[in-house]
């Protein structure tokens, strides 16, 4: 336990930044999810916007320090072959 005010007040910290990237984080997985449904689906289309949406998204996590940059495109990368392999 934080006994210093110091620790005590970088407990607090922890704990709201804790909530803001456990928030962003599960923002970007219900974008991933709908392009996954799209994929689903088989409409190329819907697909093709979904993942349009998702990448700014995965990218602002990337910048935000949720994810690794490459993590990030590696993500991109194989959803946007999978919609491209739609057709």
């Amino acid at each position: 336990m934080a006994n210093s005010p110091q620790a005590k007040k970088r407990a607090r910290q922890i704990e709201r930044r804790t909530a803001v990237n456990k928030a962003r984080k599960s923002r970007i997985r219900t974008f991933l999810r709908a392009v996954e449904e799209a994929i689903a689906s088989g409409d190329k289309a819907a697909a093709t916007e979904a993942l349009r949406a998702a990448q700014p998204e995965l990218m602002r996590g990337v910048t935000k320090g949720i994810f690794h940059k490459n993590t990030a495109s590696r993500k991109v990368s194989r959803l946007a072959s999978r919609v491209k392999s739609l057709s």
